[in-house]
């Protein structure tokens, strides 16, 4: 149960005859470490309070408080009650071996009873446990086990015991070495004397501290790693949230919040270290601001805000106006602001990361039937209320959907986060109907085959369905796998990371019902579908790419090309231009020349003033967006007819680059060719073709009369020696 407080003790055998085995067969020592290690591991991960303590007997040295007069030998108290962290998972990989002595296991039981009074003495535990791991092949002195018995029942400690075989009643006609567990490694006959004689002093035990289901806490080794191969899932515990459900402005119920489901997320608990030395301490971090400019000048961080690039601009956002800009209410509150049918809210729409659970408060009998009145109402008719929530003053308040949800036992509202408007898209795609590729009602029946076998319910012989496939009951594999790789980089550093453990890519597979059934609808499906391999035609080259010259096509051609329009989801999403932007100027100038709500000199305006906003950015990438919103002013101006604006901006902008220092951009333009429009072009222009041909090249020759002075080399072989 989250948040009780549990004390276990871990008692691992680590003597001699531990550490048998068959050939290819792990040893009972093998099993009982693993078993601690995934059982620590999931303490660890699931950020629990159980305190842990590992206690070993057969070990060579003597560490416990109850070793005099030669009592207790051969047991050592490895670790005490504390919280497990990886430095534990550490020691037991490390620290616990196989040693070459044997140890009384009723011994090391008493250790860990005196250890848990010891260490547990003026504190309050829900839970003292002790988990005691053996083959049970040692001598042991049974003339203590009335006493420890006693004991173990006066103290409230609960034990469990974990063994390489299993303890149920022999079976008729089965003999010890039958029912033997596969882990086990004993003579190879059977239990040795011991054994048999400590397994009923373990049954004797375990049957007078709980008689009704005392042997089922005695488990097999395997079986526990089977059972404890999961890491734990993270607990919580449920948090109220009261507040106040109200009806218009005269009606309020007392309610109580409890979170149902809701996202999971891993607790960032890691921390940057050094890579060498692995100390928190040797990393130091220090923040500088500076501006982007050749010197980065420094900045002090008083001096800076925060800005936005919009386009080209940089617009300042203050903490006042963050401040300003904050949605703000009266608190927390679940209001209702009407209600509708369920059948009106779509499962495709329901949106957030939780669901609440809404009660009335516990102790107002008059909320209770109030609430239990709106919720039978609801329930009754179908329908859902709509619901304003917000969790506190500085949340941001949400809309959502209250459904009415009746059990045997409770009632409760179920509140689902809906979405606003602007979280709504409404794309149109175009139909998915070919009738060069309409498929044959065989085909379709094939299809229909191959669905109705992959179906992942089937009845039982009750008659009633059931999930194959049960994704409550799968943990989350990205849980389990982070788990798995960090355990791994903490006892085992610097080696590469393990595979995916089989039990989990198991859970995760197509069940195998599912394989055999579907298996022939599939091979009937591809022979109802072949499939054939076309080789890509070569795509014919143009005359203009062959020749560099504009092959002649006709006007009808030319008109149809212009009105195409590509099929573009970010148009769609987009909506109509109402203005030319800083965004992507050229994509808002055709957009407004083709509304025509505007006048084209007003267009071109606007457009002139984008290319001059962004040629105040000297920086080759807006350089190119200026060309392209150039080129797509002359075009634009070609098609209309209409050359006046486009040759007079040209000309105002050629002579201003020298003062402007805006001579790379020009160089840049004058490769691109974005010459004046001339009369061939468009009937109303006043420029020749010479004329709009020299705009250009005037340019160049002038750049070609100043050569650059050429520094002195030295001689010709002095530079063929460098070469």
């Amino acid at each position: 149960m989250a948040g009780s407080k549990t004390a276990v003790v871990l008692c691992m055998d680590v003597g001699l005859t531990m550490s048998n085995s068959a050939p290819g067969e792990e040893s009972s020592f093998e099993l009982a470490k693993k078993v601690i290690q995934k059982f620590v591991q999931r303490q660890v991960f699931s950020e629990t309070k159980i305190e842990l303590a590992l206690v070993l007997f057969g070990t060579d040295s003597t560490d416990n408080p109850l070793s005099q007069d030669g009592q207790y030998q051969n047991i050592r108290v490895h670790r005490h009650l504390m919280i497990p962290d990886c430095e534990l998972l550490i020691e037991i990989e490390n620290q616990v071996q196989p040693e070459s002595q044997q140890g009384d296991w009723l011994d090391a039981l008493v250790v860990c009873m005196d250890l848990l009074h010891t260490e547990t003495k003026g504190k309050k535990y829900d839970c003292l446990n002790i988990a005691l791991l053996t083959d049970l092949n040692t001598q042991t002195n049974e003339e203590s086990l009335e006493v420890i018995i006693k004991n173990l029942t006066q103290s409230g400690i609960t034990v469990q015991f974990f063994l390489p075989f299993p303890v149920e009643e022999d079976k008729e006609g089965q003999g010890d070495s039958e029912r033997r567990d596969p882990g086990h490694q004993g003579t190879g006959k059977g239990l040795s004397r011991e054994q048999k004689k400590n397994k009923e002093l373990v049954k004797e035990m375990m049957l007078s501290l709980d008689v009704e289901d005392g042997l089922d806490e005695i488990h097999t080794f395997r079986n526990a790693i089977e059972e404890l191969c999961m890491f734990k899932r993270v607990e919580r515990r449920p948090v109220a949230w009261p507040c106040q459900l109200t009806i218009g402005s005269s009606l309020s119920i007392r309610i109580v919040g409890y979170k149902a489901v809701t996202d999971e997320k891993l607790k960032k608990m890691w921390i940057t270290v050094d890579a060498q030395s692995h100390q928190k301490d040797d990393v130091k971090r220090e923040t500088v601001y500076c501006l982007d400019d050749d010197n980065e000048t420094e900045v002090q961080k008083d001096d800076i805000i925060q800005g936005f690039r919009y386009g080209s601009d940089i617009v300042p956002f203050s903490k006042v106006d963050q401040e300003q800009m904050k949605y703000k209410h009266d608190g927390k509150c679940f209001a209702v602001l009407g209600f509708t049918k369920q059948s009106t809210i779509r499962r495709n729409q329901f949106m957030g990361s939780q669901i609440i659970k809404i009660f009335a408060a516990r102790d107002d009998e008059h909320a209770g039937v109030a609430l239990s009145a709106l919720i039978r109402a609801l329930n009754e008719l179908q329908m859902v209320a709509i619901v304003r929530y917000a969790f506190n003053r500085i949340s941001n308040p949400q809309v959502g959907a209250a459904f009415p949800c009746i059990k045997q036992d409770s009632e409760c509202l179920m509140y689902i986060q809906l979405p606003f408007m602007e979280d709504l898209r409404q794309f149109t795609f175009p139909s998915l109907e070919n009738k060069k590729f309409t498929p044959s009602d065989a085909q379709l029946s094939a299809v229909d085959s191959l669905i109705d076998s992959m179906m992942l319910v089937e009845e039982d012989e009750n008659g009633e369905q059931r999930d194959l496939l049960k994704p409550h009951r799968i943990p989350n594999p990205a849980f389990q796998r982070h788990f798995q790789c960090l355990h791994h980089r903490a006892v085992s550093p610097g080696t590469p990371l393990p595979p995916i453990e089989p039990w989990l890519k198991a859970a995760l597979d197509r069940p195998e019902v599912i394989t055999e059934r579907c298996q022939d609808p599939l091979d009937v499906l591809k022979r109802k579908f072949p499939l054939t391999e076309v080789e890509k035609k070569k795509k014919l080259k143009t005359s203009a790419q062959i020749f560099g010259k504009e092959s002649e096509e006709s006007e009808a051609k030319k008109v149809k090309e212009d009105e195409a329009e590509e099929y573009n989801l970010a148009d769609i999403a987009e909506g109509s231009v109402t203005s030319v932007g800083s965004v992507d100027p050229a994509r808002d100038f055709r957009a407004l020349i083709k509304q025509k709500i505007l006048p084209f000199g007003e267009v071109c305006q606007q457009l002139t003033h984008r290319i001059e906003q962004l040629l105040s950015n000297k920086n080759t990438q807006y350089y190119m967006k200026s060309i392209t919103c150039i080129q797509a002013f002359r075009e634009q101006s070609v098609k209309l007819g209409n050359a006046e604006h486009y040759n007079s901006y040209l000309q105002s902008l050629k002579g201003s680059i020298p003062n402007r220092g805006l001579e790379v951009f020009w160089e840049l333009l004058v490769q691109d060719g974005l010459t004046l429009i001339s009369k061939d072009e468009v009937e109303g222009s006043s420029v020749s073709k010479a004329e709009a041909n020299q705009f250009l090249v005037a340019e160049e020759k002038k750049e070609e009369a100043a050569p650059a002075p050429v520094e002195d080399t030295g001689d010709v072989d002095d530079l063929l020696d460098m070469m």
